[in-house]
């Protein structure tokens, strides 16, 4: 595997991580806790995994990405698909400054790290995540979080798009809502030319 033997080679010191980033998509109450709407059915299993990446770049200090869904209390900035959570009284999902909003425990975000909103799926669909990630000279994405076949999916296609050299998904540190969901995406993703890797294997690289 092209990833784990260049570029990412074996003690090359800080500036081998310089243009690497870790991107955390979703891992908020809503999507992980099992009596919300919209809960991925694998969110929970991939947490300690999403928490031993965290914890990974956090170390060899490399751009830690937040990008979480946040929508207004009225569900007017909502897809028309998810309309229907907001309407007849419902809860909605996601509403900002609320508790669904927020990461699940014991995720945490820390000073210097970086925070994205989004709306839709892809975490760069009208956002500012690509124009930061080009500020910070990042060239290379790794992707961890929810859903795979969603927003991993949709945010790893569009970094293509968008010519980033190379895009990363930790296998173990995403989730779908079955086991065949996430390895029949996992191998869409691969043949588009996404690298998809363990935790493991991504901390084997230094």
């Amino acid at each position: 595997m092209a990833f784990l033997r260049s570029p990412f080679g074996k003690n090359r010191g800080r500036k081998q991580w310089e243009d690497c980033a870790l991107v955390v998509i979703d891992m908020q109450n809503d999507f992980c806790l099992p009596d919300r709407a919209l809960c991925v059915k694998g969110a929970m299993g991939c947490l300690p995994k999403v928490e031993e990446a965290v914890k990974f770049a956090r170390e060899i200090k490399v751009p830690l990405f937040w990008v979480c869904r946040e929508h207004d209390p009225s569900g007017c900035d909502i897809e028309l698909t998810r309309a229907h959570l907001f309407q007849n009284g419902g809860a909605g999902t996601c509403v900002t400054g609320t508790e669904g909003a927020a990461l699940v425990e014991p995720l945490t975000r820390e000073e210097g790290d970086h925070y994205i909103a989004k709306k839709r799926w892809s975490g760069f669909f009208n956002t500012h995540l690509d124009s930061v990630l080009k500020r910070l000279g990042v060239t290379r994405l790794v992707l961890a979080g929810v859903q795979t076949p969603n927003c991993i999916r949709g945010t790893a296609y569009d970094a293509i798009a968008l010519d980033y050299p190379e895009v990363v998904v930790l296998s173990d540190a995403t989730a779908s809502k079955s086991i065949e969901v996430q390895e029949n995406n996992l191998q869409d993703m691969r043949d588009a030319g996404v690298k998809v890797i363990t935790v493991d294997e991504w901390r084997k690289c230094v």
